[in-house]
């Protein structure tokens, strides 16, 4: 007798073979029998019109700390997310060196990944010191399948206290940092991921710890990663805002071919605007093969909705000589804004070359007016300042600040995304083809109230079965299922096949999908992030059990960390 029994859905397996209608049988959280399936269970679930497909798996959240209090990580297990991958980037809550550490880490990432620094206070204990501790503190806790990188900050933290901003390593540092690495991939530790990001700041402004990391500190680690089964890498770079550097290129293939491992990234922008960035960012991975290793860019199929505020830390503040303007007390910032000469530099340095990717920001005349605190500034809400400004007869960057300052600097805006013309779609869809670019980069669990990217599942298959259809069910359920399963070697994960892990998501096609995301205040302390409620998840299965009925969670923890070398095999680049 099975536990679970899925009668008569269309059984799209993640491998991306045609679809067939079937039934799934689920005993002791594998997968026991996929088809005809002639035996009774103790739950049945009628799946006439459903479709079954594995658990998705997202390659880039930054759910470290949320899980802590959310164990579901909402809203990415609402939409069919059973397995995660965290500790990106550099940042992880592990390894950690008393409560010093812990307040610069929560500082950090408050900055950083734009997690309330009051959650991170009243929601997480900080009662851990090394990485198998922190491991300890969600194993049997939480709802997805979780598993971790060892963030180098934390690693150069650890090993070098305060010295790790502003210093290189000497060599006894370097090799203390390999010995921790060594212990924390022992402990279930993933891989390792670091960041050179010049957009990545700690909590007092400096760069972060592992951006004075040199080239020999780098690859030492990434070659102690490699003596560890079932491991990865990721990395960010400044050059993966726009187009990598020369010498970006030759460290991140360096990486990948040190620890012989693969190496992904994100995120691969594709804007028909911009025709040559692909190629070029695509040039890292032809590296990487040449010299041993392999390089995998992230890019999302979906254009993810951000909002702006001239008074909180956000994307705008990444435009060239905006920092210094917006980093000023709000009545000197207010000032600064008023004058007709600042206006004029800022909006030339938003549509300058040195802008990167950040240069999509510019086009402020398309510009939503979302949620206004005035009076006069109440009858703009919900518009576009390019008919504002036409209105008034008022160039539309001067409309949009003079809203801006009238609401105190409060004002939420919506930019409208420039890349969502045809040309960029196709260009998307022909990116998809190549064997180096993967679906992720939600960076679900940070950025909580600016970005969200944690719907991207639901929206995806959405826009494949009934919106674009650039691809077809199977290929995007693979795309979202046993492609990033098969990059991190997830072991048993990532198919619809008798002995697999019985993670498995039943939706009905014809409403799949997500609603728009909107403020919530339920985080810790009372703090707000974005939402996004999903649209036709009838079931989410995580090792067997539900975790989400009918577009809502339940109660239950069935998830596990996902150690290295024990939930993962290791994936080789030559």
């Amino acid at each position: 007798m099975a536990d679970y029994l899925i009668k008569g859905a269309t059984i799209v397996d993640g491998t991306g073979a045609p679809g067939v209608v079937g039934d799934v049988a689920v005993a002791d959280g594998k997968i026991v029998a996929v088809g005809a399936v002639d035996e009774t269970a103790a739950t049945t679930l009628d799946a006439d019109g459903l479709v079954v497909a594995p658990g998705f798996v997202d390659p880039h959240t930054h759910y470290d700390a949320q899980l802590l209090w959310d164990p579901l990580a909402t809203p990415s297990g609402v939409h069919g997310v059973t397995s995660i991958i965290a500790g990106n980037c550099g940042f992880t809550l592990a390894p950690l060196r008393g409560e010093a550490d812990a307040d610069y880490t929560r500082r950090m990432m408050a900055k950083v990944e734009g997690m309330p620094l009051k959650a991170l206070e009243e929601g997480v204990t900080w009662d851990w010191s090394s990485f198998g501790e922190y491991l300890g503190r969600l194993e049997g806790r939480i709802a997805l399948n979780a598993g971790f990188l060892v963030g180098h900050c934390a690693i150069r933290r650890y090993v070098m206290g305060a010295e790790a901003t502003g210093n290189a390593a000497t060599a006894d540092q370097v090799d203390a940092m390999v010995r921790l690495l060594d212990e924390s991939i022992e402990a279930g530790g993933l891989g390792f991921s670091t960041t050179l990001s010049n957009t990545h700041s700690d909590g007092d402004g400096e760069p972060v710890a592992s951006r004075f990391a040199e080239r020999d500190e780098i690859l030492a680690l990434c070659a102690a990663v490699g003596r560890h089964e079932g491991t990865t890498l990721e990395a960010i770079v400044n050059g993966c805002l726009d187009r990598f550097a020369d010498d970006e290129i030759d460290l991140l293939a360096a990486m990948s071919a040190a620890a012989q491992r693969p190496l992904n990234w994100n995120v691969l922008t594709v804007d028909s605007r911009v025709p040559d960035r692909v190629p070029r960012q695509l040039q890292a991975s032809r590296a990487a093969a040449a010299a041993g290793g392999r390089i995998v860019a992230l890019t999302m199929p979906v254009l993810v909705p951000m909002n702006m505020s001239f008074l909180n830390y956000c994307a705008l503040n990444m435009l060239p000589d905006w920092g210094p303007v917006l980093g000023l007390p709000v009545p000197e910032r207010m000032v600064a804004l008023r004058d007709p000469e600042t206006r004029r530099r800022l909006e030339a340095r938003a549509d300058s070359e040195d802008a990167g990717v950040f240069r999509r920001l510019a086009d402020f005349a398309n510009y939503v007016i979302g949620d206004t605190y005035s009076a006069d500034t109440e009858r703009y809400r919900y518009r576009v300042v390019a008919d504002i400004a036409a209105e008034e007869g008022k160039d539309p960057f001067d409309t949009l600040l003079d809203i801006v300052l009238a609401d105190d600097l409060r004002t939420i805006l919506w930019p409208m995304p420039p890349d969502n013309d045809p040309a960029s779609w196709t260009m998307r869809r022909e990116a998809w083809d190549d064997p180096d670019v993967m679906l992720g980069g939600s960076d679900a669990g940070a950025h909580l109230d600016r970005m969200m990217g944690a719907s991207y599942t639901t929206r995806f298959l959405g826009d494949c079965l009934r919106g674009r259809k650039l691809v077809d069910l199977e290929r995007a359920v693979h795309m979202l299922t046993d492609a990033p399963a098969q990059l991190f070697g997830l072991r048993g994960r990532g198919r619809i096949a008798a002995g697999y892990h019985a993670d498995l998501v039943v939706f009905d096609p014809e409403r799949i999908g997500a609603s728009n995301a909107t403020l919530v205040n339920d985080l810790p302390g009372g703090t707000a992030r974005l939402m996004s409620e999903a649209e036709g998840v009838v079931r989410v299965l995580v090792n067997g059990t539900e975790i989400v009925r009918d577009n809502r969670a339940t109660d239950a923890v069935p998830g596990t960390v996902l150690r290295s070398g024990v939930d993962t095999d290791t994936v080789r680049t030559s």
